[in-house]
């Protein structure tokens, strides 16, 4: 069931997140322990010393007056009078740094700087014979040397520890349930124009972040199924068109009709069938090529073999690259052809590669589509001049060049010249990397 489903992803997730904060607090608590365990040392050790500073002080003027079994009967310290009290068989190293700090700081706190000797250690906490200034006799304080605990770590390391946890595991939860699924989500819709046909966004991340993609993902089925929709539109309209534009051919081919009638059915026939074949063409785009490697300069060569060679000039630099190569061979056939029928001739058809880019020019040496208008040019169904309409022209024939150099992730641009090669150009700029093919992570 979904509710249970989503139920047990919930409590898995919060399992996930609740360990990382366990091991985040563990981790940072190491941490401080290592950073700042012997700055908390140093503290208790001056505490320490302050304390016992003040009782070797008052000790000192009650011996001034009394005997030490008197004082330590009274007081309960333990007091020794002697010149060398008993110490233990072995003293670890901790516990002799510590009597070592411990004596400096009862060294800065009294007017004598007594001495310290490791004394032997009844209840497992070391300890140390603290030397008192008496008139008479040498007298020796005995007190416990508590040492800093390694667990459970101090209260404040814990507090801290525990905030230094909870912000890294916030840290990481944005990374990984956030960051991440927004980044795939971005990279996805920068792509939607390229390929619309995709695999789904993947419903990763924070519930807010599944709930965008889970939305995007319909957005996105929603336009491919308009573009489907446009597409068998497309392609019906033309195909419908083909049946009677043939029976017509049949027709003007018997003999009975008059030339003049016959020209001037076979014209409109022309126009039909350019009509249709930009039509499907539109329909089509070559979405569906696959890319090969291509050596440009030899393919652009073929796909102007038809035009009139006196009239054609080729400038061509030797490159490779990945393309769809019937796509855009249409496409360029296109601006060919563009170029004769709305230029001037000798048409200029250029190839050359600038940095990482390469381009295709096609250059005419008539006025061109106006600055102003060249935004327009490039929409489907757009005649800048109203008298092609009748020649056979729907307004497409810059909108699929567009659309197929979009699928070459490249771009269409427009130049106006002084001449050589030419006065107006358009330009398809292509990366000089392989077509990108787009997906999805």
């Amino acid at each position: 069931m979904p509710g249970q489903r989503g139920l047990t992803r919930g409590l898995a997730r919060f399992g996930a997140w609740g360990t990382a904060l366990l091991a985040s607090w563990m981790l940072a608590l190491l941490l401080l322990q290592v950073l700042f365990g012997r700055q908390l040392e140093r503290i208790q050790t001056q505490q320490l010393g302050r304390d016992l500073a003040l009782n070797v002080r008052l000790t000192e003027l009650t011996l001034e007056r009394y005997p030490p079994a008197l004082i330590s009967e009274l007081t309960g310290l333990e007091l020794r009078v002697g010149d060398q009290p008993a110490g233990p068989s072995r003293e670890t190293q901790a516990s002799a740094q510590r009597r070592q700090d411990l004596q400096q700081v009862l060294c800065s706190r009294l007017m004598q700087c007594p001495e310290l000797r490791p004394a032997p250690s009844r209840t497992g906490t070391p300890e140390v014979w603290i030397e008192l200034f008496s008139p008479l006799e040498p007298v020796w304080l005995r007190t416990p040397l508590p040492m800093a605990r390694a667990w459970p770590p101090q209260p404040m390391l814990l507090l801290l520890a525990l905030v230094s946890a909870v912000v890294m595991t916030g840290v990481l939860y944005l990374l990984l349930d956030v960051a991440r699924p927004l980044r795939k989500l971005e990279d996805a819709v920068s792509r939607v124009g390229e390929d619309i046909n995709r695999d789904p966004v993947a419903e990763q991340g924070a519930p807010e972040v599944r709930r965008i993609s889970r939305r995007f993902n319909a957005m996105v089925r929603r336009l491919a199924d308009g573009e489907r929709e446009r597409a068998t539109m497309l392609a019906g309209i033309a195909h419908d068109l083909r049946a009677p534009l043939t029976r017509l051919q049949f027709r003007l081919s018997m003999p009975e009709l008059k030339s003049e009638e016959r020209a001037h059915c076979q014209s409109d026939l022309d126009a039909l069938e350019r009509i249709t074949g930009q039509f499907l063409m539109y329909a089509g785009g070559g979405d569906r090529e696959a890319c090969v490697d291509c050596p440009l300069d030899q393919w652009l060569a073929e796909t102007v073999a038809g035009q009139p060679k006196e009239q054609l000039q080729l400038q061509l630099t030797s490159v490779h690259l990945r393309i769809r190569p019937v796509a855009l061979g249409r496409a360029v056939s296109n601006l060919v052809d563009n170029a004769f029928s709305h230029g001037t001739a000798p048409v200029v058809v250029r190839l050359r590669r600038t940095g990482a880019e390469v381009t295709i020019e096609v250059w005419d040496q008539g006025q061109g589509i106006p600055a102003s208008a060249w935004e327009r040019a490039l929409q489907p169904f757009q005649r800048l001049d109203s008298a092609r309409g009748r020649q056979g022209h729907c307004g497409l024939g810059l909108a699929i060049v567009n659309h197929v150099v979009r699928t070459h992730a490249g771009r269409i641009g427009f130049r106006q010249g002084n001449g050589d090669p030419g006065r107006f150009a358009v330009i398809i700029t292509l990366p000089s990397q392989e077509t990108k093919q787009p997906e999805i992570p």
